[in-house]
């Protein structure tokens, strides 16, 4: 089966990027080198297609109650124009998918954004559930009609904020706002991820043409840059960090308690956190600072006094830092910061401590 294309693609060949499939999408890994598309949003600006992260609308009467048993999260809280962080379980607790809910400020609907390739996915699951329930639900995946750009860097919002009609830089961090940016309409939220301020913005795929035009001159940023930026913010990419089939976690395992809400009635997949909540976990994610020049690919062990302990899942050299960093899974005993640990490498130890993350916080000068 080939892979999608974005309503951008068009635009990022012209533009001379290098396309690998991601997710079932045909994405540009970059179009300069990653270093300088790094150094863009870290110091600057920078543009990433993200068209093929899920768009699903969820509506109807009893839209939030769906979301309140699917989600772990007080989907509840949110006023129009708000948005979380939060993400869909098994029914052992184990994270399918992390995704951010918006809360449509002019529509009666829930936008819900999952990772590339589990749209389908969790629409099937939204369905099902809807329909084993009986609930008043009206349900439409967008995906391959809807675009979406994230904008991102310190000067984005200001940036953004020159095509608007709506003064973006008034939003706060997960709101989001309806405005037209040119001729376009466009959905524009204050999230990202990528550790530094700046917007998403969603759009009909048919006006792709035209916001590619109104930021034109915006570092176009690819994969590869998209990478380092979330790893050094500390941030989990999913089917990597965790995966129900290869990195099966929990939200307490995986350093996302804090989307757990118990006070809000029942979930999927209550019954098995309250358990891990009560008992604590087996092991939780770690950042890890390298001691030598040395990159801790996903899978490498982590060890202690050579002994396993736990394995890598996210690894790169810091651009920004200069520094190799990591994220894994380790023991409990061992997850404490300034713990030192080693990495295998290549069959070769190589020494390791323990770090908090963002690595930008902890590891800078």
């Amino acid at each position: 089966m080939s892979s999608k294309r974005t309503p951008l693609y068009e635009s990022h060949s012209r533009a001379g990027a290098d396309f690998t499939d991601f997710g079932g999408w045909e994405m540009p890994v970059s179009f300069d080198s990653i270093q300088e598309e790094h150094r863009a949003v870290r110091d600057d600006v920078g543009l990433f297609d993200v068209s093929h992260m899920g768009q699903i609308a969820v509506d109807g009467g009893e839209a939030q109650t769906l979301l309140q048993q699917l989600t772990p999260s007080d989907i509840r809280s949110l006023d129009p124009g708000e948005a979380l962080y939060s993400c869909f379980l098994q029914a052992d607790g184990i994270i399918l998918d992390d995704i951010v809910v918006y809360d449509h400020p002019e529509a009666s609907e829930y936008v819900v954004v999952p990772n590339a390739g589990h749209d389908e996915e969790l629409d099937d699951q939204l369905r099902e559930y809807a329909d084993g329930w009986d609930l008043d639900v009206s349900l439409e995946n967008r995906t391959t009609e809807t675009g979406m750009i994230a904008v991102q860097g310190p000067e984005a919002v200001d940036r953004v904020a020159e095509a608007a009609d709506k003064r973006i830089e008034e939003l706060d961090p997960f709101t989001v706002t309806e405005t037209s940016l040119g001729d376009v309409e466009c959905l524009v939220a204050r999230t990202g991820y990528t550790g530094e301020d700046g917007v998403e913005i969603l759009f009909s795929g048919s006006d792709a043409e035209e916001i590619d035009r109104l930021f034109d001159d915006v570092q176009r940023c690819g994969l590869g840059a998209r990478d380092t930026l979330r790893l050094e913010a500390g941030l989990l990419l999913s089917g990597q960090d965790f995966d129900p089939e290869g990195e099966p976690h929990d939200p307490f395992e995986a350093g996302i308690g804090f989307v757990v809400d118990f006070d809000d009635g029942d979930f999927v997949g209550r019954s098995a956190l309250e358990q891990v909540r009560d008992d604590g976990v087996d092991e939780r994610i770690v950042g890890l600072r390298l001691e030598e020049r040395a990159i801790a690919r996903h899978g490498y062990d982590m060890l202690s006094d050579g002994a396993p302990i736990g394995r890598v899942t996210s690894g790169t050299m810091s651009p920004t830092l200069g520094i190799p960093i990591a994220l894994g899974y380790v023991d409990a005993e061992y997850a404490d910061p300034g713990t030192e640990i080693a990495v295998s490498v290549r069959n070769r130890s190589v020494d390791a401590t323990v770090v908090d993350t963002p690595f930008l916080e902890s590891c800078g000068e």
